[in-house]
């Protein structure tokens, strides 16, 4: 058995872990908060982006943009899987890169390895691919340490740079999006070339929307300026940057969902663990006062009968 001063150091450092723990659990739950209002605030600018090119596109030709041509043969592929730049998640990064992993294994298993490149926003990603030996395109390693919109910019460039000089004929972007503090759904989604389905005129919700959008819901004739083709040509890659922005948002709204679950988990755990060793030192200083106590009574009885009285 451990001796009470092993166990006093360790109920010390179970505690510092605890209080470690529980500070990391409301860091995460303040970021969460942070990361949900971003979406938030997203969400309708992207909505109205995707609005506007869903007309424009009934105006013009669906494939007038070279975005939303598909390659006549897919050859390579450039997955974009956003990740974290830290652990202590839980299953966040495991459950991601087991999605991307299936994706390569069962739809492009004949393409080859040497034709999978892979652009890893987040360390724990790059550092994944880049241990298998995948060809890893741009390093985006700690963007997570300071998210903001013209980081997405850049990882769409380099995308689309390359879908311009056919080093890929297909872009994915797979990434966690957030549910709620304990649930994270894997997406990955097509972003090069646009899929058609992605600007179906939306369905108005209700009375206001109806009022806005012309009699009894009917459809409304927009006059564009310039130009439908110019309007296109500006909208569409950034329509394309608030998708990935959007993701991004998304996977970090999920990574400190699934952080505060994690520590809130360690902590109890931590807790449970205090219990047993206080018990067991209890034990154990009750068994050394009992032996004490057995010795100190066979000393006297000794010297009871030594001495003869």
């Amino acid at each position: 058995m451990a001796s009470l001063r092993d166990i006093r150091t360790r109920i010390g450092g179970v505690k510092n872990t605890q209080q470690i723990t529980r500070a990391m659990k409301m860091v995460a739950a303040a970021k969460l908060r942070k990361a949900q209002e971003r979406i938030f605030t997203t969400r309708p600018y992207a909505f109205k982006i995707r609005e506007m090119i869903g007309h424009l596109r009934q105006r013009l030709d669906p494939l007038a943009h070279p975005f939303f041509q598909p390659r006549e043969e897919v050859n390579s592929v450039l997955l974009i899987v956003v990740t974290s730049d830290r652990g202590l998640a839980g299953a966040f990064n495991t459950n991601l890169l087991k999605v991307a992993e299936t994706r390569i294994r069962e739809d492009y298993a004949g393409l080859g390895q040497e034709n999978i490149h892979v652009l890893a926003v987040g360390r724990k990603g790059h550092e994944y691919f880049g241990n298998r030996g995948y060809d890893l395109v741009g390093d985006f390693r700690g963007a997570f340490n300071d998210l903001r919109f013209p980081i997405a910019g850049e990882v769409l460039d380099v995308a689309i740079e390359g879908w311009k000089d056919g080093r890929w004929d297909l872009v994915e972007v797979v990434y966690n999006e957030f549910q709620n503090t304990i649930s994270q759904n894997r997406i990955a989604e097509q972003l090069l070339p646009i899929p058609q389905e992605a600007f179906f005129t939306p369905v108005m919700e209700n009375a206001e929307d109806v009022a806005s959008g012309g009699d009894e819901g009917g459809e409304v004739e927009y006059i564009f300026e310039p130009s439908a083709e110019a309007l296109l040509e500006r909208l569409v890659p950034e329509y394309m940057q608030y998708q990935l922005w959007r993701a991004m948002l998304e996977s970090n709204a999920a990574e400190q969902g699934a952080r505060m679950v994690a520590m809130e988990n360690a902590t109890t755990n931590a807790g449970e663990l205090l219990k047993d060793l206080r018990l067991t030192y209890n034990r154990a200083r009750q068994a050394a006062i009992t032996t004490e106590i057995i010795e100190i009574s066979s000393g006297a009885e000794a010297l009871r009968q030594a001495t003869g009285g």
